[in-house]
């Protein structure tokens, strides 16, 4: 659930990031109320300032040319040199990193598969 391995999560236990009860098996469990806060706490934590320090190799720097959004989710189109990249994320993330025509932008991109056409 939280995108971290078991040992990971044993180290948090450890250090006293996260509480836990012991079954009388000897086995750790960790309260949803826990969990839940846990969680947030981690998605808040502050992140690397060094962005480069990430598998994504394929990054498109460039300028936001149109946002459409909804209530959900959003169509956000970056002009990068002569590439148009479109991405579709979530209207919160929209407005988290006040995207609008106009504000520069990376299109960092990770994909598992990719078609490659012999160009004529």
């Amino acid at each position: 659930m939280l995108g971290v391995s078991v040992d990971t999560v044993r180290r948090w236990t450890d250090q006293g990031r996260v509480a836990t009860i012991r079954t009388p098996g000897g086995q750790r469990l960790i309260d949803g109320a826990e969990l839940a806060r846990f969680a947030v706490d981690l998605a808040d934590a502050p992140r690397p300032e060094d962005r480069e320090i990430i598998s994504a190799r394929n990054r498109f720097p460039g300028l936001v040319t149109r946002v459409v959004k909804d209530t959900v989710m959003a169509q956000v189109e970056i002009q990068a040199g002569s590439h148009r990249v479109v991405s579709l994320i979530s209207a919160e993330a929209v407005d988290d990193l006040g995207l609008e025509p106009g504000v520069p932008a990376v299109a960092t991109i990770k994909a598992t598969n990719v078609v490659i056409e012999k160009a004529e």
